[in-house]
């Protein structure tokens, strides 16, 4: 069993940067694929970012590309999102997934565990 935790949400103005971290306990970090997905009310959780175990590669969502950035410390067993440029339509709950099979998928029905959620709102 897996579990995550998010940190990092809050408010900001549009432009403005944030950076959200999720710590992962439970198993061995390494061995998983990380993803970071969000939801806003009335919509479904959609892909955001996602980073193969050695960190090596990351894919992202059209919406983001160029503005967000995940990453991870194997040895904190920690993946970050760092997120540039912020516009009042990133405004959602975040949400750090992990998948115990090697492939990167960017469905949320492929990841396994999932954190909480952190609340990130861009004001205009």
């Amino acid at each position: 069993q897996v579990q995550l935790a998010e940190s990092g949400g809050g408010l900001v103005q549009a432009g403005g940067s944030l950076r959200l971290s999720c710590a992962a306990s439970g198993s061995t970090f390494s061995s998983l694929v990380m993803g970071w997905f969000r939801r806003t009310p009335g919509k479904e959780r959609e892909f955001v970012a996602a980073i193969t175990r050695s960190g090596e590669s990351a894919f992202y969502a059209d919406s983001v590309k160029g503005r967000f950035t995940i990453s991870r410390d194997n040895a904190k067993n920690t993946v970050y999102l760092q997120m540039n440029s912020l516009k009042p339509e990133d405004t959602a709950v975040y949400y750090c997934a992990a998948r115990a099979v090697v492939i990167v998928v960017l469905s949320p029905s492929g990841y396994d565990y999932w954190g909480l959620g952190t609340q990130v709102t861009v004001s205009s």
